[in-house]
């Protein structure tokens, strides 16, 4: 039995309309075939359910629109599936594509913030460390929890929009002190320096995570205490990929875990893996789903998953120099960095080396790439794990130097010196 406030009571009861009514039934509902005794109040949410995915979404959130919904908290909106600035990126047939800006649209008249990114953490929205929210897309779940140290369970489509709407969410997993401590120690002070110097270590690191922990809070010790979001983002992705990774402790960067006693809770960790340089030349190896060979032919460039940020673009274009891709290459990102990119007249050097800019969305979930399928090279840890099964491509997974200089050059080149 879940126990409600008069407040809440009220609330689904209809005091604040039909659509706030139906929302926190919702999420009652959920909360009490969860185990939950109790609701509890967030202060944000993040939408992932505004991606379509069928018709019934957006019926769902047009419902919610006739019912005078309204968010009741700051809310951010994940990618759709349409890029709203440049008409010509997806390939929808009329029918889906009408139905996906509809569903765009109902997000906007739910007063949710056309943010339109899988990285909300990069345009502001950034709670503060014990707040509770609901948060949808896992990167952006595990970026809440492992580095903002807000909390927020993994909340799936339309039960997002709900809490948002009722303001509340189940008081069950990770909004509990119990559930957020540290089972598992992962320890990297034996890594090479250089290795950990690397951006392209950061997504490999991600991809062994998830597929080794699970589900499993894990305390990773011996990284820099000095990591940028960047890179904090990209290990965020592929771990919450390639895992049900929601929450995982950096010693001395989580706000959770300024050491090994705060972030164990006291308790011997259960199990203890000590990072190898071999360990994780497997593990980046396994991002490829195809022979990374000089003779590889590479028919596209994707990076941009999580949304690519201002500083990605810089040193992206620094990387470059002047030159100008072969290549199809997509970059992803989101309208606020898109606004940075104009405020430092970068814009025009980006066209110029022949970069397609895809905004709102990202080429895993809406037709954007070349027809027929080939080989894609990206720096993305989340790119490497979804790319064949959403879009048919295979994937050779590379450093953002490999991947610049493989545009230019028109044929892959990929530096191994790092990684043996």
């Amino acid at each position: 039995m879940v126990q409600l406030t008069v407040e809440e009571c009220a609330r689904r009861d209809g005091s604040d309309g039909p659509a706030a009514a139906l929302a926190l039934r919702v999420v009652v509902e959920t909360a009490r075939m969860l185990g939950a005794a109790r609701l509890v109040p967030i202060e944000s949410a993040h939408i992932d359910g505004c991606l379509y995915h069928g018709d019934s979404g957006t019926l769902f959130a047009e419902q919610l629109v006739a019912g005078h919904g309204r968010v009741r908290v700051p809310t951010t909106l994940n990618v759709g599936a349409l890029d709203l600035l440049h008409a010509d990126r997806a390939r929808l047939a009329p029918q889906p594509a009408a139905m996906a800006r509809r569903l765009m649209q109902a997000y906007l008249d739910l007063d949710c913030r056309p943010t339109w990114t899988c990285a909300p953490y990069q345009a502001g929205h950034r709670p503060a460390p014990g707040t509770h929210v609901a948060w949808g897309e896992s990167n952006a779940v595990a970026f809440c929890n492992s580095v903002l140290g807000a909390r927020s369970e993994r909340y799936g489509d339309y039960l997002d929009i709900c809490a948002a709407l009722a303001a509340r969410a189940p008081d069950v997993g990770l909004h509990r002190d119990e559930n957020r401590r540290a089972t598992v120690l992962i320890d990297g002070s034996g890594l090479d320096p250089r290795l950990l110097a690397e951006d392209a270590f950061y997504p490999v690191l991600g991809a062994w995570l998830g597929a080794s922990v699970g589900s499993r809070i894990a305390a990773i010790d011996g990284l820099p205490l000095s990591l940028s979001d960047d890179r904090l983002k990209a290990l965020c992705a592929a771990a919450a990929s390639t895992g049900a990774v929601g929450l995982f402790h950096i010693i001395g960067v989580t706000p959770e875990a300024p050491d090994r006693a705060t972030a164990f809770a006291g308790v011997p960790p259960m199990e203890t893996i000590r990072l190898t340089g071999a360990l994780l030349h497997a593990a980046r190896d396994r991002l490829s789903t195809t022979a990374a060979l000089p003779d590889t032919a590479i028919d596209a460039i994707a990076i941009g998953s999580p949304h690519l940020s201002i500083d990605e673009f810089q040193r992206l274009l620094g990387l470059l120099r002047g030159r100008r891709s072969r290549l199809p290459f997509y970059a992803c990102t989101g309208r606020h960095t898109l606004d940075k990119l104009q405020a430092l007249g970068l814009t025009e050097a980006v066209a110029a080396a022949n970069i397609t800019v895809v905004a709102d969305t990202c080429v895993v979930v809406t037709p954007i790439l070349p027809a027929g399928g080939g080989v894609l090279l990206t720096n993305s840890g989340k790119f490497a794990h979804y790319t064949r099964p959403n879009t048919g491509y295979d994937v050779v997974y590379g450093s953002l130097s490999d991947v610049a200089e493989t545009a230019a050059a028109g044929r892959l080149v990929r530096d191994e010196a790092l990684w043996r």
